[in-house]
């Protein structure tokens, strides 16, 4: 990635200016500012486009000011990119609850939960929704349908899942204690898609959907309160739920 040296030196470059140009530039700039930290020097500036460091506020505004730039754009361009997986948060959230209007936190919540989550009319069925970037590759958003009461009350419908496709295996019983613990997958089935928890028989030929103790199979699978499919045939797993959103409204 560039460094913000790199950057500046363009600029200057675009406007057909002289190290010594802006040198003597900031220094206007420091008498209109009345402020003679916001001058730079000749060798300062050299050292700050060549590696990019040691670049302090006043200088960073001075600059923004002989270029005709925002200090925000001036950095924008090397800032790092942000973490790929939208499934975990590396760098952790603050250890008190409270509103998030900027920066991170803010960009990975609108991600989740854009500004119009629950103002649309919800399908019918589970369905997947558009991909783009990083979701392409490994995860998948999904919309859980009005007619999917699988996971009900837990999973209502409407809620936006986020699918880790490379967590396809279906864990054990041992893996998981309770039932806010239990893996939750996305699967397809010749009746579409459906969220649910589910295992695996012990000559794991058929796969099993388990409902919540209080949801309901969809109809269209038929009567049985745990219906069977066959593995890999009937019933693909796309992928294991790995994060949510849901709305709390009836």
């Amino acid at each position: 990635m560039a460094h913000i040296g790199d950057q500046l030196r363009n600029l200057r470059l675009e406007w057909g200016l002289t190290l010594r140009d802006v040198t003597d530039r900031s220094k206007i700039v420091a008498k209109l500012w009345g402020s003679a930290s916001h001058s730079i020097s000749f060798s300062y500036l050299r050292k700050l486009e060549n590696n990019g460091n040691n670049l302090s506020v006043s200088k960073l505004l001075t600059l923004s000011e002989i270029y005709s730039k925002s200090p925000e754009s001036l950095l924008r361009s090397c800032v790092p990119p942000p973490c790929i997986s939208p499934a975990s948060d590396p760098v952790g959230g603050p250890d008190t609850t409270r509103p998030i209007t900027e920066g991170r936190l803010e960009k990975r919540a609108k991600g989740l939960l854009p500004d119009n989550f629950g103002s649309d009319p919800i399908a019918e069925q589970t369905k997947l929704l558009n991909a783009r970037g990083v979701l392409h590759r490994r995860y998948r958003r999904a919309i859980v349908g009005a007619s999917d009461h699988t996971l009900y009350p837990m999973i209502r419908p409407g809620t936006i899942l986020q699918v880790d496709t490379l967590k396809r295996a279906i864990a054990s019983r041992k893996e998981w204690k309770d039932e806010f613990d239990r893996q939750i997958y996305l699967l397809y089935t010749r009746n579409g898609y459906l969220c649910s928890w589910c295992e695996l028989e012990e000559d794991g030929a058929w796969l099993r959907i388990v409902p919540h103790f209080s949801g309901t199979v969809p109809a269209y699978f038929g009567p049985a309160r745990y219906p069977r499919l066959r593995y890999g045939q009937e019933v693909e797993v796309i992928g294991q739920v790995v994060a949510i959103a849901m709305s709390l409204e009836a």
